[in-house]
Parts: structure tokens; C-alpha cells; sequence
């Protein structure tokens, strides 16, 4: 197939060595290799300094977030603009007593509500006990109602704590002062738990030396069973190691100034390892061949970098952008993780273009001495006919039945996307936490006493500061009936006047489980219908706020804004392959492909996780909604990171292209020379994903099979059957582009 005419493809006379980025590249990568010692005590001193502002100066990690303009946080501005005491953050310290009622207590209970009024930041502390002279003589009978934050059985209550900002933020030593509080009441044997902002910062800090230490091993066994040589395995492990203590240096010191989710840490080491290795491997390979041809090791190392290094850094700018493409969101918590996973690309980036070929000058010509069994070269061995390759039989056979490859393929991912039309995004509750979380054991003591939905109230406000005084009472009557019999709902409390009469608040305990659809139904309805026909007629307003609001809040901003984040993240990828590659439909057939891919991937996170195809092997306990960010994150990486093998491949076949006109054999030799690279770099990178799975955070346990899956499928399906297809298939027009978009593109010299 071939488009005539203007912009018909021909094959163009190799760039000479020196000019443009190749040039610039080859020239860096050579003088590293020649003069290996001084660039590697520069990267120490980088690494020993950096690491130790870090330990000076580091900030903390923390989930808070804003969602600017949304109801529940105007809802909170209300509160905090009329009444202080019952704005802010709350959170609820969870009191059980197996034996006993509460009240036998009473004194440790009042000490304890009195310790936590005196700390800082905290705006007023409910004591779920009632007065003395209100106890009754003898236990209440089995089967009475709750009564407020105590149980009808009396032996499980909740002091409801109001702080004016995020615990998150507070750290470690205030939380000490929240445990000094409640001492007593553990002393006299009372369970005490920690639920909702309280009970994340109470949580064991992560640790994700284990899933390193299993995706390093996994990849040292690859490296050595795929090419032999064990120092050709060790040298990317190392820079990968180096430039991820790099990155995370640099993200602690970022977060004393900004404020970076907690799993920010692990999400840039899981990326950070992953590209890591892979521009390594990619660049360790091109350098071995060219020594292996008799090529004087120092000049291997920069023509590595000239030509793989152009493809390790065209490759790691479209992860980069990709994740910045996050920040069209709007949510600056997501935003952020797009920054924090992008640090580690640039640190790998910089460490492969640097690092790497100092070490393969220090390794020299016995790279291979130390070996597990004969190396493996990347390309055929001179002398042996290209065709009898493995790899290159395999693509001839690709070529000769294109469309039954195509269709293979492209059946195979509609399969595995089918999952996705049932995708429920959600915020995943403590609920699903493992029990050794406080705020695990707080959600189960709330439901066994209270009901799956007193862990996660909602309150209702009601802005009446513009109605005429003479007008809330009839209003407050009106509202109290809107609200007292609405579905999903156990009970809500009546409405209570601030103390300048302006605001109405009362709170609603929901049915079911904060991550329910119910409860994100029960919001909005309340929303939508309830609170505007209690208020008609009026000149006040009504708002839904409490945690589980502000949860279904961000996911409706996530699902608005997903889209944009796609179109922007698509659109910025396809430019930079068509500038650098000048090829308008291999662009397009990257941005297609990999979209069919995350696809793919997006189906088997919601049939294992939303419909809990074995979840449980997983450690996770039932079936959870995917959570609402992990899609966006999702897409950002998983482009970005498609695009590292979609490069690798590509830069091959425009090299022989530009050197042979020979399309067909420009794809089947690229792909025989990529191949064996391509497969280790991807079962590398699944490695190392896969290890985090076995992180306690379902995010994380999310975010590493739908990365780890990914890889999968874009390593095979995608770059070894749906790729060489559709190149076959568009023959010469792969390489066509009109010219007066080739006028207007920035040329990124070769």
C-alpha cells in the first residue's frame, strides 16, 4: 500500500555522524566511556549529596488534598465562616469494651474526651457518653436501638474529634499525643482505634523494601538467562538502583514544599526501577554488539548512545509528557503523582545517557568475561544467514499473513477489554484494608455496632443567612420533614441551628458501606432532589458534605476530566513520534495501539478487582470499585511506558529503512534484533510491578497489576503481533507525510 503524490515516501541518505541530537549523543556517551572515573565520582557526590538533604530536609507525605469549587467544600466553608466547632476535619477515635458497658469507664472515657480537647488543632471533642444521672441502673436489654455514638449494648461508642486542619498533616509526634490521650482507657483494657484521617496517619509508614528486593532478584535471573553475561545483568540493576535513590531523594526534599500523596514514594519507585532497567538493557545491548563486531569500546559506547540513547530519551520525553499531562485534571493530588513518578524517569533518563556508558568503558572489552553460559549477541552471528534466525522466521511468517495476525490480535484484546463496560469507579474503603490497620479494625467495630454506613456520615447544611429571620423557623420545619424518611438512609439527626442562627446542619447515616454505589447514589439525591425541594421557595441553599461527599466529589472530577487527560496525553505522544520518526501513520498506529492496550489492561483490573476474579490470592478480601484516580494514573504510565518498546522498535526499523527503501525487511530485521531485548526488558518490568502486589494498600496492589498486565500485553500482542501487521499492511505509506506538515513539524535532527 503506498499513498502517490505529494509526500510519496522514499528513503533518505543516512544523517552524517556529528550533527543534531545523534551527534551530540554520540559525543557525550563517548567522552563518559573515556573518562569513566570522573563521571562516576560526580554521580557519587550527586547521590551523597542530594541523599543527605534529603535526611536533613525532607517533608512528609500526606493524602490531603483540595477539590476547589466543589459542594463539599463550600459546604465546609459555610461551617468554618459560622461555626468553627463543627467545621474542620473530624475523624473518630473508636472505644470496645468486650465485658463490660462503657459507663463502667465513664471516668477514663471524660479523661480521655478531656486530654484530646487540650491538643492542638483539635476544635472540639464529642463524648458519646451521656450525663452521669442518665445511666441506667441495669444493662440495656439485647436488641435497643443505638443511641448516638454508643452502642445499644453500651460497649462500643465513638468520641468524635473535630481538628482545624488534616491530621494527615500533623505527623508522627502528634499522633503520640493522641495515643498519651486515650492511654488511660487501653490501661483500664478498653480497645481504642483510630478511624478516618486519624486512622491513615496511624497506619504503619510503607516499606517497600521487600517488592524491590523480589524485583530485583527477578530481574537479575532474566538478565542473566536472556544474555549470559552477568556483568552486562548487573550494570542495569545498579544505574536503575542509583537513579531511583537519586529521584526519591529529590521527591523527599520536593515534599517539604508541597504537599505529595503517600503512595507517591512508591508509585515513583515502581516506574523509576522499571524504565530504569529497560534503558540500561537497551542501550548495554547496542554497545555489546558493536564490541563483539570489533568495535573499540570507548567509540561502542557512544554510537550506543547515539542511536539506542536518541531512542532512551525520545522515549523517556513521551513518559515524562504523559505524566505531566495529569495536571489537565485540575486535582492537584493527581497532578502530583504524575510529577513524583516523573522525577524517576528523568533521574533514569540521565543516569542511562551518563552512567551507563561510563561503566561499559570501565567494563571495557571483558563485559563478557564473567558469564552463566555463552553470551548472547543481539544480532545474528556474521556469517549466518539473517533468515534463519528465530525471530526473523517468525516476523516473515507475520508478513506473509498480516490480516490473520491483525485480526488475532485485535480480537484478543476485545476479549480482555470486555470488563471494561462494567468498570465502577469508586473510593475503596477501610473496609478493604488488611486488619493490621487501625482504621481496618475501627471500620468493622462501626459496622458491627452501628451499621456499615456510620463509617462514613454525611452532613447536611443548610444556608439560611440570606431568609429573613422571620422566615427559618417555617424553614427548618419544612426541611425537617424533606429529611426525616429519605431511602438508604438509617436515620438523620434533627436540624440544629449554629449559634448565630444563619446555618442548619444535621447528619445522615447512610445504609450501606461508604464505597456502596448506594451511597454514592444516597449523595447525589440528596443533592439533586432532596435539599433543593426542602429549600424552594427560598433564597437558601443546600449542600452535602463529611468524607464520603468530598469522595464522590473527586470522583465526579475524575470522570469529567478523564477524557481530557486522554485526548491531551494521546495528542501530545502522537506529535513526538511524528516529529522524530516524520511518519504520520506510524503515529497514528502508535497512539491506536496503545490505547487498544490500556484498554485491555483497564478490563482485567475490573475482573479481578471489581468482580474479584481471584482477588483473594491477591490478599485483598472482596470485591472492591476500581478507585477513582487509577484509571487516569493508569493511562498516564501505561502510554508513556508502551511507548519505550513502541521507540526501541521503531528507531530499528527507520534505520534500516532509511539505509534499504525495503520496508518489509526494515520491519522483519527489526524485529529480529529487537526482539530478545524487548521480551527481557518486559518481563523485567513486569517483575517489578508485580512484586508491589504484595504491598498492604489495595491502590498499590491496583496500580501494580494493571501496570504489570499492561507490559505484558503491550510486549507481546501489541509490539510482536499487532505492529508488525499493520506495518506490513501499510507498507511504504508507514513512512508518508504531506509536506507541508513536515514543513511545519520541528525537525528533530538525527
Amino acid at each position: 500500500m503506498s499513498v502517490p503524490g505529494e509526500g510519496e515516501p522514499r528513503p533518505r541518505a543516512p544523517a552524517s555522524p556529528r550533527p543534531g541530537i545523534r551527534g551530540a549523543l554520540a559525543t557525550l556517551g563517548e567522552w563518559c566511556a573515556r573518562h569513566f572515573l570522573v563521571v562516576m565520582a560526580g554521580w557519587l557526590l550527586v547521590l551523597a549529596g542530594v541523599e543527605g538533604l534529603n535526611r536533613a530536609y525532607s517533608g512528609p507525605f500526606s493524602d490531603d488534598f483540595t477539590l476547589p469549587g466543589v459542594q463539599s467544600v463550600r459546604a465546609i466553608d459555610v461551617l468554618k465562616a459560622h461555626d468553627p466547632a463543627v467545621g474542620g476535619y473530624s475523624a473518630p477515635v473508636v472505644l470496645h469494651d468486650a465485658k463490660r458497658p462503657l459507663t463502667a469507664v465513664a471516668a477514663q472515657v471524660n479523661g480521655a474526651a478531656a486530654a484530646l480537647r487540650r491538643l492542638p488543632h483539635v476544635l472540639a471533642v464529642q463524648n458519646p457518653l451521656p450525663p452521669p444521672s442518665a445511666y441506667p441502673a441495669q444493662p440495656p436489654p439485647p436488641g435497643r436501638r443505638n443511641v448516638g455514638p454508643l452502642s445499644g449494648d453500651g460497649r462500643t461508642a465513638y468520641l468524635t474529634v473535630r481538628f482545624d486542619t488534616t491530621p494527615l498533616l500533623l505527623g508522627q509526634d502528634y499522633l503520640h499525643g493522641v495515643d498519651r490521650a486515650v492511654a488511660p482507657l487501653r490501661a483500664a483494657g478498653v480497645r481504642v482505634e483510630y478511624g478516618g484521617p486519624l486512622g491513615e496517619l496511624a497506619r504503619p509508614l510503607p516499606n517497600d523494601r521487600g517488592s524491590e528486593l523480589i524485583g530485583y532478584g527477578a530481574a537479575v535471573v532474566i538478565l542473566l538467562a536472556g544474555f549470559g553475561s552477568v556483568t552486562a545483568a548487573v550494570l542495569p540493576m545498579l544505574t536503575a538502583l542509583i537513579g531511583v535513590i537519586t529521584g526519591l531523594a529529590c521527591l523527599g526534599l520536593l515534599a517539604a514544599a508541597f504537599t505529595f500523596s503517600t503512595v507517591s514514594p512508591t508509585l515513583a519507585t515502581m516506574i523509576g526501577l522499571g524504565v530504569g532497567i529497560d534503558y540500561a538493557l537497551f542501550l548495554i545491548t547496542r554497545h555489546r554488539q558493536h564490541v563483539l563486531d570489533g568495535t573499540d569500546p570507548a567509540t561502542a559506547a557512544g554510537q550506543a548512545v547515539a542511536t539506542s540513547g536518541r531512542a532512551v530519551l525520545v522515549s523517556g520525553c513521551t513518559v515524562i509528557v504523559a505524566l505531566a499531562g495529569l495536571w489537565v485534571s485540575g486535582i492537584s493530588l493527581i497532578g502530583k503523582l504524575g510529577t513524583a513518578a516523573a522525577i524517576t524517569v528523568i533521574t533514569a533518563v540521565l543516569t542511562a545517557l551518563t552512567l551507563v556508558p561510563a561503566l561499559l568503558g570501565l567494563a571495557g572489552r571483558r563485559i563478557d568475561r564473567w558469564h552463566v553460559r555463552t553470551p548472547v549477541a543481539e544480532a545474528a552471528p556474521k556469517g549466518r544467514e539473517p533468515g534463519r534466525a528465530g525471530w526473523h522466521r517468525y516476523a516473515r511468517r507475520v508478513q506473509r499473513h498480516p490480516w490473520w495476525f491483525l485480526t488475532g490480535g485485535l480480537a484478543t484484546a476485545a476479549v480482555l477489554a470486555v470488563p471494561l463496560f462494567s468498570i465502577r469507579l469508586g473510593h475503596i474503603g477501610d473496609g478493604a484494608d488488611p486488619t493490621s490497620f487501625t482504621d481496618r479494625r475501627a471500620f468493622d467495630l462501626m459496622s458491627a455496632a452501628f451499621g456499615p454506613g456510620a463509617n462514613g456520615p454525611l452532613t447536611l447544611v443548610i444556608d439560611q443567612s440570606t431568609v429573613p429571620p422571620a422566615e427559618r423557623p417555617a424553614l427548618a420545619t419544612r426541611a425537617g420533614h424533606a429529611l426525616a424518611h429519605v431511602p438508604g438512609t438509617v436515620t438523620t439527626t434533627s436540624l440544629r441551628p449554629t449559634p448565630d442562627g444563619k446555618v442548619l446542619t444535621a447528619t445522615t447515616i447512610p445504609a450501606t458501606t461508604p464505597q456502596d454505589a448506594a451511597t454514592t447514589r444516597l449523595v447525589n439525591h440528596l443533592r439533586d432532589t432532596v435539599l433543593p425541594r426542602a429549600v424552594a421557595g427560598t433564597t437558601a441553599h443546600g449542600y452535602v458534605t463529611g468524607t464520603t461527599a468530598v469522595q464522590v466529589d473527586f470522583l465526579d472530577m475524575v470522570a469529567d476530566r478523564l477524557p481530557l487527560i486522554i485526548g491531551v496525553v494521546v495528542g501530545l505522544a502522537f506529535v513526538i513520534i511524528l516529529a522524530v520518526f516524520r511518519g504520520l501513520l506510524v503515529a497514528l498506529k502508535a497512539a491506536v495501539l496503545n490505547v487498544v492496550s490500556i484498554a485491555a489492561s483497564y478490563g482485567v483490573i475490573v475482573a479481578v478487582f471489581q468482580w474479584g476474579w481471584g482477588s483473594g490470592a491477591l490478599g485483598v478480601g472482596g470485591p472492591v470499585p476500581v478507585e477513582s484516580f487509577v484509571p487516569m494514573m493508569m493511562f498516564a504510565i501505561v502510554f508513556g511506558l508502551s511507548m519505550d518498546y513502541e521507540i526501541f522498535l521503531l528507531t530499528r526499523v527507520q534505520e534500516n529503512w532509511l539505509r534499504t527503501g525495503d520496508n518489509a525487511e526494515s520491519v522483519s530485521q527489526a524485529l529480529a534484533t529487537t526482539a530478545r531485548v524487548i521480551t527481557c526488558a518486559a518481563l523485567i518490568m513486569t517483575s517489578v510491578f508485580a512484586a508491589f502486589v504484595a504491598s498492604p494498600v489495595i491502590v498499590v496492589k491496583m496500580l501494580a497489576v494493571g501496570l504489570a498486565v499492561s507490559v505484558l500485553i503491550d510486549a507481546t500482542l501489541i509490539r510482536l503481533v499487532l505492529v508488525p501487521a499493520t506495518m506490513t499492511l501499510l507498507d511504504r505509506s508507514n513512512w508518508w507525510i504531506p509536506r507541508w506538515l513536515d514543513r511545519v513539524l520541528p525537525r528533530v535532527r538525527s
